[in-house]
């Protein structure tokens, strides 16, 4: 076990001079005692992992909504791919690991059920009900690790809190391990949803563009080395995380692709407009009902009143609770004679 002054020199000698150092967090809002085991990032990354926001993810849609078969990605799975890339990228450019996998870790945890269907359903009911404001799984994400888990959130650094609310593409998170985590989520998803789309018969990799295939590769595999390995090129010994010109032209084009035969077309998304119905149903209920909203909701009432909470208690579903709930409320029972 070592001293916390031993631990800081230690990181002083050994991360870049670029890497966020555990002795110059900026903290938590409620301090807390210093731990003589653990970095306040490694308790961060504890805090999520045992949290029950995280433990949901297994059961939520990441682009299949309710997949045959266990090899398809969920949240989960998804979350962990990107928090092994995104060590990855840390270790390559003597990155704070710690950090880099707390925030990984927590990115998703704002997610609404049926994946990216659920979070443009929650949007819409808040444009039909007076809120222009977006509902948002990187702002969400936050919202949970802030005050909705547990009921008074986690009480997370600022650094891992900036990496997740900050972990979207066009979004500079105040790190360089966020910005790893950043270019890990779109490596991760890119090429999972590749690989769960022609397992699902939705495209072939012939089918990928040609120019993006000549530079990142042809095989799952290859496409991952090829963006860590040129972000690890263009990034090592600087004070930033990027991608050279021609991979990021290359990386571009193959998500316009995926968001133009996959995310928003084709046959993954079939069932959205279900999933829409299902949304409104429930969010209309809760917004009508909110006594029947859990007290951990009801308590955190924000500025925007029941339709924040009403979203808060749906987007934390998982897409099983949430078809149950569905069939409790508006599918008719039928009777039993006897």
């Amino acid at each position: 076990m070592l001293p916390r002054e031993e631990f800081y020199v230690r990181e002083r000698q050994t991360l870049s001079p670029y890497a966020m150092l555990c002795e110059h967090t900026r903290g938590r809002e409620v301090p807390i005692p210093e731990s003589d085991m653990r970095t306040e990032y490694m308790r961060d990354r504890d805090r999520i992992i045992h949290s029950k926001a995280f433990r949901r993810l297994k059961d939520k849609t990441q682009v299949f909504i309710d997949p045959t078969g266990s090899h398809y990605r969920t949240r989960l799975t998804h979350t962990l791919e990107v928090a092994q890339i995104s060590r990855t990228i840390a270790r390559c450019l003597a990155l704070n690991e710690d950090l880099t996998e707390a925030a990984a870790l927590g990115h998703d945890l704002g997610h609404a059920p049926f994946g990216h269907a659920g979070e443009a359903a929650i949007t819409a009911f808040f444009r039909e009900h007076g809120r222009a404001e977006p509902f948002q799984h990187n702002v969400q994400s936050l919202r949970v690790v802030d005050v909705l888990e547990n009921g008074t959130g986690l009480n997370l650094t600022f650094e891992v809190r900036d990496a997740i609310v900050n972990h979207k593409k066009d979004c500079t998170p105040a790190t360089l391990e966020g910005m790893a985590v950043n270019f890990a989520d779109r490596i991760a998803y890119l090429n999972h949803d590749i690989d769960d789309a022609v397992r699902a018969g939705i495209l072939t990799e012939d089918q990928l563009p040609p120019f993006a295939m000549d530079v990142l590769g042809r095989g799952h595999s290859e496409r991952i080395d090829t963006m860590i390995r040129d972000i690890v090129r263009q990034s090592e010994g600087q004070p930033f995380v990027r991608q050279s010109p021609e991979v990021a032209a290359a990386t571009n084009e193959l998500r316009a692709y995926m968001f133009s035969e996959v995310y928003l077309g084709g046959k993954a998304k079939e069932e959205e407009k279900k999933v829409q119905d299902v949304i409104f149903l429930l969010m209309a209920h809760y917004l009508a009902h909110p006594e029947e909203l859990p007290e951990t909701e009801r308590k955190n009432l924000p500025r925007d009143g029941d339709l924040v909470c009403a979203a808060d208690y749906v987007s934390g579903m998982t897409d099983k609770f949430a078809v149950m709930k569905f069939q409790e409320l508006f599918v008719p029972r039928g009777w039993a004679l006897l």
